[in-house]
């Protein structure tokens, strides 16, 4: 009987993850990793992690790492922000915690696989003749644009049951008729370590970022009003930001030096090329001047474009030139690279 470890948060869908991996005849273990005290990283989804498994008839352990999390993923998040980047945490987390330890403690415990309860799909693919992770049947769910991290070498040893399933609908009907008491739980779309979204408190609280106010001035230079510190805003922005104009004015920019938060319309908001740095690549692949799709945003839509290598600064990174100019493709973010619903892999905007 294969084994499997399955990352479970406590709720519905890495519950239901339990489910479908037992009924395929997997020896099932259950782990939760507490990374942080506070959102939805609390003992009561501890508790319902470890009801489920118990409910199961499955083991379930639990992996403090909560330094390492808050040495990894809330610095990241901080330095970030601190160099008026907009950071995606749930990326690096996925890189570092459950395709890093979470797989690390697998394989020290001879286990099999590692899986999760992502909208994505994992086979084999006869183009690139290896394993791929591939986007979900449920592309209003599909996760795929988080897991680029993950490198080719384990894609292999990843499961994600869910990766058919056509509705969310589906998976709540199935914790229902197994008596789950997380079947009706509502869907966590915070950072797990933000409380009600309100990540300027968060910055406040834990870092030396404080308000400090400073000029909005549009690309020329006039000032328009006042800013209370640049790590308040993201590219793209447009309410909140207090001042009148003639027409509609977005974040375009920042000069820290000057503590100059830079606005202007939106056609200066689309870029025509990008550079992703940090990059990882799950396939083997020519990247000279490839065509993929990509997307700069989990929410936003795929845009086709042409990738190639460049070298700046004696540091390698990937240029992403659009078809069409592209609309806030926000430094910070990630750019993730596709060809059909194949997960190539992706990288930091700059």
């Amino acid at each position: 009987m294969k084994k499997v470890l399955l990352g479970m948060s406590g709720g519905v869908d890495s519950s239901v993850s339990a489910i479908l991996l037992k009924n395929a005849g997997y020896d099932v273990t259950g782990v939760t990793m507490h990374l942080y005290e506070g959102g939805c990283c609390n003992l009561s989804s501890v508790w319902d992690a470890k009801q489920v498994c118990r409910n199961l008839g499955i083991e379930h352990v639990i992996l403090d790492y909560q330094k390492e999390f808050n040495d990894i993923v809330i610095k990241d998040f901080i330095d970030e922000y601190s160099n008026c980047l907009t950071p995606n945490p749930c990326v690096i987390c996925n890189k570092f915690f459950k395709f890093g330890l979470m797989y690390k403690k697998a394989k020290e415990l001879g286990i099999d696989y590692i899986a999760t309860g992502h909208y994505a799909k994992c086979e084999f693919d006869e183009k690139y003749n290896q394993y791929v992770i591939k986007k979900a049947n449920n592309l209003a769910k599909d996760q795929s644009y988080f897991l680029y991290y993950a490198p080719k070498e384990i894609i292999k040893d990843l499961l994600f049951p869910l990766g058919n399933f056509k509705s969310k609908d589906e998976v709540r009907k199935i914790a229902a008729d197994n008596n789950l008491r997380v079947a009706n739980k509502p869907d966590s779309e915070d950072i797990c370590f933000i409380t009600n979204g309100n990540y300027k408190d968060f910055l406040e609280k834990n870092s030396s970022l404080k308000p400090n106010a400073g000029n909005i001035v549009t690309k020329n230079g006039d000032v328009l009003g006042k800013h209370n510190g640049l790590y308040n805003y993201t590219i793209g922005q447009r309410k909140g930001l207090g001042i009148s104009y003639s027409e509609p004015l977005f974040v375009v920019g920042f000069n820290k030096q000057k503590n100059e938060l830079i606005v202007g319309t939106k056609n200066d908001l689309y870029k025509n090329e990008i550079l992703v740095r940090d990059f990882n690549f799950q396939v083997n692949m020519d990247l000279d001047n490839a065509k993929v799709s990509v997307k700069t945003r989990y929410s936003a839509r795929n845009s086709m474009a042409t990738l190639s290598k460049v070298i700046k600064d004696n540091k390698e990174y990937i240029k992403v030139k659009f078809d069409e100019p592209e609309l806030r493709a926000t430094p910070g973010q990630s750019a993730v690279f596709y060809d059909g619903d194949v997960l190539l892999g992706g990288g930091i905007i700059c």
